[in-house]
């Protein structure tokens, strides 16, 4: 059997640390192996361990919770023998990108543990959907990862001036994001994100055809991961990569690859949310009432930064409507919160039709 002393020399490539040792020593006292999870698919996953990668199973890790699943970058506890052989349990997670599910049961999915670096791929072959951009923006920053834009298939844009528009337009939708322009297929603009993505776990996020799978390979240094063209009516591609991998990069650090992801759903984001529109958050600070809605109360500083140009108007409608589905979401499992919902439906629409009969008043 390989003791997890064996763990720092051949597990430090993807990430191992004394701060994961001293999280594994009660299993190591049971004798249990350290590893990474590298995939994950029907109830099985490969680890990678001191000794190599295994196949284990999942099951006996609470499958019914959907946040407590083992998935693709936990740190696990895994039997040293056995058929099956079982994950026993993951070490606590220091980062975790969840989603929300289509399920009425408003319950999340988790995408990726213990990462350091969300990469958002955005592909500019197609009209740029910043609205997205700051969905995936909201679910990053509320992971607890750094989020870094990556605008692929930069050479299908070749007037530099539109170029850096482009670019411009991202900036201003992702304060305190680095944007980069990549082109993977020839190399350009890779290495800026080399070095970024060369220490810690870096996760790869996108819509298919948005490159992932290029970019993935570029990183790597080999074709790892299928590539196949997107459509031309809508810059779609169809699932190339199906199972979220982690993959060593040979300049540091580790990868996971993702599907593309067609429904971006927040779940329980709200500081994620804040995060992406900063600059709504300070100006809200000034509104004269600490519960402003940013819609028709007086001194409300938010809506005087839009008529004054200060703030797009986009912006704001972009953070209205994820602050709402936000809210909806965390009040599906919170009875107290769906109450007061309520209560501020019933009161801004009674404003309203105090507001219509008023003006019926004043026209009779």
């Amino acid at each position: 059997m390989t003791s997890s002393s064996a763990a720092p020399s051949a597990l430090a490539p993807y990430g191992w640390d004394d701060a994961w040792a001293d999280a594994f020593t009660p299993y190591e006292a049971e004798g249990l192996l350290p590893g990474r999870v590298i995939r994950v698919d029907r109830g099985q996953c490969d680890v990678v361990t001191p000794g190599g990668v295994l196949r284990a199973d999942t099951a006996f890790v609470t499958p019914h919770d959907p946040l407590r699943v083992v998935c693709t970058g936990d740190w696990v506890a895994v039997e040293p023998g056995g058929n099956p052989r079982y994950v026993r349990a993951y070490l606590p997670r220091r980062t975790s990108f969840v989603r929300s599910t289509s399920s009425k049961r408003s319950e999340g999915q988790i995408l990726a543990a213990n990462v350091d670096h969300a990469v958002i791929a955005v592909s500019l072959a197609v009209e740029l959907d910043l609205g997205r951009v700051e969905r995936f923006l909201a679910l990053a920053w509320e992971s607890g990862a750094q989020p870094v834009v990556v605008l692929t298939k930069a050479d299908l844009v070749p007037d530099p001036v539109t170029l850096a528009h482009l670019v411009q337009d991202v900036e201003t939708s992702a304060p305190g994001v680095p944007v980069l322009t990549v082109g993977a297929l020839h190399g350009d603009g890779l290495d800026t994100l080399v070095a970024l993505v060369g220490s810690g776990t870096s996760v790869l996020l996108g819509q298919s055809g948005a490159g992932k799978s290029t970019l993935a390979n570029a990183l790597v240094g080999e074709d790892v991961m299928d590539v196949r063209a997107a459509r031309d009516v809508d810059g779609k591609g169809r699932h190339t990569t199906t199972t979220r991998n982690l993959l060593a990069l040979p300049s540091g650090g580790v990868l996971i690859d993702t599907p593309g992801l067609r429904g971006v759903g927040l779940f329980d984001a709200g500081g994620g949310v804040g995060q992406v529109f900063s600059e709504i958050e300070e100006l809200a600070e000034r509104c004269r009432f600490h519960d402003c809605s940013h819609e028709s109360e007086p001194g409300c500083a938010v809506r005087t930064a839009v008529e004054d140009g200060e703030l797009p108007v986009r912006r704001l409608e972009s953070y209205r409507k994820l602050m709402r589905e936000n809210q909806w979401i965390v009040a599906k499992t919170d009875a107290r919160l769906r109450s007061e919902i309520k209560k501020d439906w019933k009161r801004k629409h009674a404003q309203g039709r105090a507001a219509m009969e008023a003006k019926r008043g004043r026209w009779s």
